[in-house]
C-alpha cells in the first residue's frame, strides 16, 4: 500500500481526535482553547517531521538526491581519474602571456597577475628584446581561469624596468566543479554499467572521470580485440563546439592506458569528427529574432542528446547516429511561440564512423 504523506490540515485533525478519545468530554476543537492551541503546535511539529521525512526519502537513491547527499552517493560508488572520489572538482587554468619591458629585466617565480582572477607565473624569465614569454597558472580554480589569447593582465607587483601588464598567448584548462546533473549521470551508468573488467562502457567510464570530459562513448571500430573512445568537453572547449584538442586527447589516452587490460590490442582514443547538419526552415510562425536564437538552442541540445559516434551497445557496436527529420521537426516544435514551419530536410547519416552530428547552416525562407 502506497504511503500518502498527510497536509497539514490532516495531521492537525488527527491530534484533535486524539486528545477528544484519550480525554472523554475534552474538545480539542474549539478556537483558541488551551487544548486548540496546543493540538495544533503538535500538529505543526508532527508535519514538519514528516516533511523531512518525504525530503529524506529523495536523499536516499541517487537519481533523486541532491547536494551534499549525492556527494556521498558519488564518494561510494566513483574514482576519478586523479584519485579523488565522487564529484570532479574544479581545476586550475595554465598557459602562457608574453611580457615586455626594458631587456634584461628579471620576471620573478610567482609574479602575480591580476584580471577577472588572479594568477603567477611559474618560471623566472628574463625580458628580451620584444615579448617575452612566460608560463602562468591561474590561482583561481574554475572556468575564471579561463582566458583568450590577447587579453590583458595588469601585474600586480612594481618591477623596475617592467612593463605594468602582460598579453595573454593562451590560458585554458579551467574546469569549474562537476554539477549535480553530470555526477549523476555517472553515479547511474556507474550502478548499470558495472565493471567487467575492460568491455566497452569501463572505458566510457574512464573517460568520464577525466576532468572536462562531458560524453565519451566506446567501440571496436577497428576491429576485434581493438577499442576506439571519442569523447566531448562541452563547457570547457564550447568555444570549439565541445570538440577536445590534441592536449586532451593525450590527456584521456594518458589516464586510460593506466586503467585499462594489457591484453587490450590496441586502444585509440580520438576527437569526434564534426559532421554539420544544414537545413532550411520556410514559413516559419511567429518568425521573430527571439524564435530563431531559441530554435537553434534547442536543435544544439536535441544533438547534444541523441547524436553518437560509433557506440557499443550490449556488446555490440552500433554505427554512428543518424539524425531524423523527425527528431529536427519536433525540436523545433519544442521552442515556445513557435505555431507552424515548413522543415526542408532529409535523413542525415553519418559518412564515417567517427562522425558526430552538430548543427550546421539554418536558412530561413518566408
Amino acid at each position: 500500500m502506497p504511503w500518502n504523506t498527510p497536509t497539514l490540515k490532516e495531521v492537525r485533525g488527527l491530534v484533535r481526535d486524539d486528545i477528544r478519545a484519550s480525554l472523554p468530554g475534552a474538545d480539542a476543537s474549539v478556537p483558541n482553547s488551551v487544548l486548540r492551541v496546543l493540538s495544533d503546535a503538535q500538529g505543526g511539529l508532527c508535519h514538519l517531521n514528516l516533511q523531512y521525512i518525504d525530503w529524506l526519502t529523495l536523499q536516499l537513491l541517487p537519481d533523486t538526491a541532491e547536494g551534499e547527499w549525492l556527494d556521498r552517493h558519488g564518494a561510494i560508488w566513483l574514482v576519478n581519474s586523479d584519485g579523488t572520489k565522487g564529484r570532479k572538482q574544479a581545476t586550475f587554468a595554465s598557459g602562457t602571456v608574453t611580457f615586455t619591458g626594458d631587456p634584461g629585466t628579471i620576471v620573478p617565480t610567482a609574479t602575480v597577475l591580476t584580471g577577472l582572477a588572479d594568477y603567477e607565473t611559474t618560471e623566472e624569465i628574463t625580458v628580451g628584446s620584444g615579448a617575452t614569454a612566460a608560463p602562468v597558472r591561474s590561482l583561481d580554480a574554475g572556468a575564471i581561469g579561463n582566458l583568450e589569447g590577447g587579453s590583458s593582465l595588469g601585474v600586480s607587483a612594481v618591477i623596475p624596468g617592467l612593463d605594468g601588464s602582460a598579453t595573454v598567448v593562451d590560458i585554458t584548462g579551467g574546469v569549474d566543479v562537476e554539477n549535480d546533473d553530470d555526477l549523476r549521470a555517472r553515479i547511474l551508468f556507474r550502478i548499470r554499467q558495472p565493471p567487467m573488467g575492460g568491455d566497452a562502457n569501463d572505458y566510457v567510464a574512464w573517460a568520464l572521470s577525466v576532468p572536462g570530459v562531458t560524453r565519451a562513448w566506446a567501440a571496436t571500430e577497428m576491429g576485434i580485440g581493438t577499442i576506439t573512445v571519442r569523447f566531448m568537453m562541452d563547457e570547457l572547449r564550447a568555444d570549439q563546439d565541445g570538440f577536445p584538442n590534441n592536449e586532451d586527447v593525450a590527456m584521456v589516452k594518458e589516464y586510460i592506458d593506466t586503467v585499462r587490460p594489457v591484453t587490450t590490442k590496441d586502444c585509440w582514443v580520438l576527437a569526434p569528427v564534426p559532421e554539420p547538419i544544414d537545413f532550411t526552415i520556410r514559413s516559419l510562425v511567429e518568425d521573430e529574432e527571439s524564435i530563431r536564437e531559441n530554435v537553434e538552442i534547442s536543435v544544439k541540445d536535441m544533438l547534444r542528446v541523441k547524436a553518437a559516434p560509433a557506440h557499443s551497445v550490449n556488446g555490440q557496436m552500433v554505427p554512428a547516429t543518424t539524425v531524423y527529420v523527425a527528431w529536427v521537426s519536433e525540436a523545433i516544435m519544442h521552442v515556445v511561440g513557435v505555431e507552424s514551419f515548413t522543415l526542408r530536410m532529409i535523413d542525415h547519416p553519418m559518412p564515417n564512423n567517427g562522425n558526430l552530428a552538430v548543427l550546421g547552416t539554418i536558412l530561413y525562407e518566408r
